[in-house]
């Protein structure tokens, strides 16, 4: 089967969507499927408003068609909401051809964040965006239930998982600040709540991997804490090894794969029991999820890192690329006829 992936989060970008996409396509190989991205390269590109780190594709419906047309694919799964997904979904219902979605971003908390524009006019859009297709493929149960109060239909369950030889215990080293050192490691930005564990009044070194829009503010609010910005793979697993507790203070992700990635480095999480830590830590006892995040913190410095590393070893990449070859599977083989009639969405 070849299948094509229309995305707009692509490299340079440094994000859990990129490397979700780049693993779990690999994985799916293992699994005889040919796999195609349709990314913002080749595109000219704006800078997102306030965020200028992330470049917005100028794809036209005429230039996305013309590719898709000329391809010789059997199924398009459709990873975002950005320019190149609703160019992809204009494609598909106006070809009447059947497609998935996913859904990766909690756009309407982050929207909301940043502006004045109230949380059901996102999720109403998206709502519409989502709907069109066979079939909308989410990461936890927590999100697939809340989606399905907000009115999305079709929802398909799209775990996520985590290589076990790159990140690994294996790769701890010295870490030359005062112990404990409590690391953060994700974007800098409003929505992700890094302010919370910045404030905590905790013992030895807070160390935060990432960058973004709220970096400046935060180094000079918090001069205390190790800011080192973004971090490729590589390094970014001998911090999980050499660190003591990671810290994930998000209300809004809808998974968080830094956790496993975390998880698999034999660190402990602490987080807020929200969507994203209460699936992926539930009941596992490889983290501490309590709305006093602090608590959480001093408590998961007492959790063994061995108990850490075997839960992620329960996630793997060949799982969710099973998963994901099944929901397609599942869709094309239900999707209704008629898709072109239904409504669509700025055209």
């Amino acid at each position: 089967m070849r299948i094509l992936i229309a995305t707009d989060a692509w490299k340079p970008q440094v994000n859990g969507v990129v490397r979700s996409l780049e693993s779990v396509a690999r994985a799916l190989r293992e699994f005889g499927a040919e796999i195609e991205f349709l990314t913002p390269q080749g595109f000219a590109t704006v800078p997102l408003p306030t965020y200028g780190e992330i470049r917005l594709a100028l794809a036209s419906r005429g230039a996305v068609s013309k590719r898709l047309e000329g391809a010789a694919i059997d199924h398009i799964h459709i990873a975002t909401e950005g320019p190149v997904g609703f160019a992809a979904r204009r494609y598909c219902l106006r070809a009447t051809r059947p497609f998935t979605t996913s859904y990766h971003t909690r756009f309407p908390e982050y929207i909301a964040a940043r502006t004045r524009i109230p949380e059901a006019i996102t999720y109403a859009l998206l709502r519409r965006f989502h709907n069109a297709g066979s079939g909308v493929m989410v990461s936890t149960a927590s999100i697939a239930d809340d989606l399905n109060k907000r009115g999305f239909q079709r929802l398909m369950r799209w775990s996520r998982g985590v290589d076990h030889s790159q990140f690994s215990p294996a790769k701890a080293a010295t870490i030359d600040l005062p112990r404990p050192v409590f690391l953060y490691a994700g974007r800098l930005a409003p929505e992700k709540n890094v302010e919370a564990f910045l404030a905590l009044d905790l013992p030895g070194s807070k160390l935060v991997v990432g960058d973004g829009p709220s970096r400046r503010t935060l180094e000079a609010s918090y001069p205390q804490a190790h800011f080192i910005g973004t971090q490729g793979s590589d390094a970014l697993a001998v911090l999980y090894a050499s660190a003591d507790v990671l810290v994930f203070p998000s209300r809004t992700d809808t998974f968080g794969m830094v956790l496993l990635e975390a998880l698999a480095c034999g660190l402990p999480v602490a987080a807020l029991p929200v969507p994203g830590p209460l699936d992926v830590i539930g009941t596992s006892g490889a983290g501490v999820l309590d709305m006093d995040l602090r608590a959480a913190c001093l408590a998961a410095l007492e959790i063994p890192r061995g108990k850490a590393r075997a839960h992620a070893l329960t996630f793997t990449w060949a799982k969710s690329a099973r998963q994901f070859l099944d929901n397609i599977l599942l869709a094309k083989a239900t999707s209704p006829l008629g898709l072109a009639s239904r409504p669509g969405l700025f055209g």
